[in-house]
């Protein structure tokens, strides 16, 4: 969905193209329930067909709004943006309530995070990242780091090992029996030789990518996550 919206200035030097910032439960995986601040950016290459944010993938400057602007927009999707330094953004996750912080997408590890998680490092926050593995993640190193790893997608982009291996959790959605052995081929070897956690993650919350999950977890030992938010309705 593309927003009627007015251009503004090019981006300063250091800033973080932000689609939107909102607060809600982290609904999947480790953090599950934990209370946490979103920082959603936009840009994203690797064209997963399933993804539920597909307006963050485009940019350009048809696109750009104001900080102000952005902080106004509505829970509906809407493909504008605002660039944002690092003193803004992390001065906007302050104020929230929240201490979890989860930097999303988009892709977020097409950006080099250090400056603003060293930021709100400093100030106590705890900070997430979520990527696709495609990028190699430049995080402060105590940011939990969780991987979902995109094999073949339409982009073209591979998963890489050093984006694998920096990974505190890899999550893996799954809609069909024949992606386990993608996730036992490619990624259990690394669950086996440091427990990094494999969570399963059904597509649409089908019963049967569920049983399919649930069936893996316990012959291989890895775990299911069922996204609690979309079970809540909340965002």
């Amino acid at each position: 969905m593309q927003c009627n919206v007015p251009a503004v200035a090019a981006p300063p030097v250091g800033s973080y193209p932000v689609n939107e910032i909102f607060e809600s439960l982290q609904g999947e995986a480790s953090f599950a329930g934990t209370p946490s601040v979103f920082v959603r950016l936009q840009g994203c290459p690797v064209g997963c067909p399933w993804c539920d944010t597909k307006h963050t993938w485009h940019m350009g400057p048809e696109r750009e709004i104001s900080v102000s602007a952005m902080g106004k927009k509505t829970e509906l999707p809407c493909d504008s943006y605002s660039w944002c330094d690092v003193s803004t953004l992390a001065n906007i996750v302050r104020a929230a309530d929240a201490e979890h912080v989860v930097i999303t997408g988009g892709e977020p590890c097409m950006y080099d995070l250090r400056p603003l998680i060293a930021k709100l490092e400093a100030w106590h926050h705890r900070v997430q990242v979520e990527t696709s593995g495609t990028y190699v993640p430049l995080v402060t190193p105590t940011t939990f780091v969780t991987v979902s790893p995109k094999y073949e997608m339409p982009g073209g982009r591979p998963v890489l090992e050093e984006a694998l291996a920096r990974a505190n959790e890899i999550t893996c959605p799954i809609g069909k029996r024949r992606e386990i052995g993608v996730v036992l081929e490619q990624l259990d070897p690394l669950h086996q030789s440091n427990g990094t956690p494999i969570w399963l993650q059904p597509l649409s919350a089908s019963s049967r990518a569920t049983a399919i999950c649930i069936q893996a977890a316990r012959r291989y030992g890895w775990r299911v996550s069922l996204q609690m938010n979309r079970f809540i309705n909340i965002r």
